[in-house]
């Protein structure tokens, strides 16, 4: 059952008793809140995930509620806690939407240690991947965005799970974050793309989550190989530029961006290097959309 499909009124229900139980890729996760405005963006941005039966193991079981006491009614705040642990201090109360998605974010990146952990985006054309790892402002949640939204699969916005035994890249299709003028261009990028909630305001400005398409969610236990590593980097006025990068200079910046690496050990190490081994790898400077998707759907037809 998705959870497009509770009745009227049914969401709000769960999540203020026995909670929802989201499946998103390999992971379970039991969300509980009083938040109407919890159960909207759940139910925007969530509609095609399927749900779990409330009596179902879950890997993590997390609630955002308001907070209580004077801050109820002073200036109020939203709380995010996972099994009792509260991670994140307090954010204003509007915030508690975005919350949630950092929250879970959290939960995975400092959790889910049978796969190696990059904070990069990842998305599929023909079995095929791209892993677009680059620092905050970069333009890569943007050129994710824009790649779902021009014929590629949503594997992961912010978290690369890589299978250390395979290499294969495992999918955790969640909602794209977008930040301040990244949300005007993906909108007028693709009018049809759903977005949550604007959310102002926050330590990052103004953020907001796009809904992952349909087809990478119902795809979400499809994995696939990398192909490609990009390292974005949007660059006002700028043609498109891709500038060959070499494999060990790639190699050591995903190590950079991985958050638990030095688990994984010699297998990680051996993974690595030998996806590595088998990927084209670039920098990539952009500034229009079009011409940057239009660019790597090109790269996507030529036979592996």
């Amino acid at each position: 059952m998705r959870l497009v499909e509770l009745q009227p009124g049914e969401l709000s229900r769960r999540l203020r008793g026995e909670g929802v139980l989201l499946h998103t890729g390999p992971v379970r996760v039991r969300i509980r809140s009083q938040l109407e405005s919890v159960a909207g963006a759940l139910a925007t941005l969530y509609a095609d995930q399927q749900l779990g039966m409330a009596e179902d193991f879950c890997d993590f079981d997390t609630r955002i509620d308001a907070v209580d006491g004077l801050r109820h009614w002073l200036r109020p705040q939203a709380q995010f806690s996972f099994e009792g642990i509260q991670p994140f201090k307090p954010m204003a109360l509007p915030h508690a939407s975005a919350m949630l998605e950092w929250g879970l974010n959290w939960c995975v990146s400092g959790h889910c240690h049978q796969y190696i952990i990059i904070h990069a985006a990842v998305v599929e054309r023909g079995g095929r991947a791209i892993v677009l790892p680059a620092p905050p402002g970069s333009g890569k949640s943007t050129l994710c965005a824009g790649l779902v939204n021009r014929g590629w699969r949503l594997l992961s916005d912010e978290l690369t799970l890589i299978d250390p035994v395979s290499g294969e890249l495992v999918p955790l299709a969640r909602p794209v974050s977008l930040k301040n003028r990244s949300i005007e261009v993906i909108q007028r990028f693709a009018p049809a793309a759903v977005f949550g909630p604007l959310t102002r305001d926050t330590v990052k400005g103004t953020v907001a989550h796009m809904k992952p398409p349909a087809d990478s969610v119902l795809r979400n236990q499809e994995r696939a190989r990398l192909a490609w590593v990009v390292f974005p980097r949007y660059v006002a006025q700028s043609p498109v530029c891709p500038k060959p990068l070499a494999r060990g200079e790639a190699m050591m910046a995903l190590v950079d961006n991985a958050f638990n690496y030095h688990l994984h050990g010699r297998q990680g190490f051996e993974t690595l290097v030998g996806m590595v081994s088998a990927a084209n790898c670039m920098r990539f400077e952009y500034s229009d959309l079009e011409a940057a998707a239009a660019y790597f759907n090109q790269l996507a037809e030529v036979p592996a």
